[in-house]
């Protein structure tokens, strides 16, 4: 993979997510939460892609935006798989720190971004 952080810890992210998500399924028989997340979780690398691809600077920081709420939805699944006990405690630190960690390289893309435009 090219040098893009955000690339990157989109596509590990996206990576740990699917694993949480079979472990729910296999192990706690959780198959709408983690399904949320799942969508959620692997969309952001999607959208990071799409925007890496696109064709102006609007393109690129809708995309990003579309990212970056959806890096906030897996962070509230999360946070709602470890309160009700299905996550436990380390695997849902791992997460959330991922999560937040793009969530703020998302949030500084587009403060940059913005303040470039004329």
């Amino acid at each position: 993979m090219e040098n893009n952080v955000l690339r990157s810890k989109s596509y590990q992210f996206a990576l740990e997510v699917i694993q949480v998500y079979k472990n729910l399924n296999e192990r706690k028989n959780e198959y709408v939460l983690s399904k949320q997340l799942l969508r959620a979780g692997t969309s952001i690398g999607a959208n990071v892609e799409e925007a890496i691809g696109g064709h102006t600077t609007k393109d690129f920081v809708c995309k990003i935006a579309i990212a970056y709420k959806e890096a906030r939805e897996a962070n509230y699944w999360i946070r709602l798989l470890k309160d009700s006990d299905y996550l436990d405690a380390a695997t849902a630190l791992r997460l959330e720190d991922l999560s937040m960690e793009l969530i703020r390289i998302m949030a500084k893309i587009q403060i940059t971004v913005k303040n470039q435009q004329p």
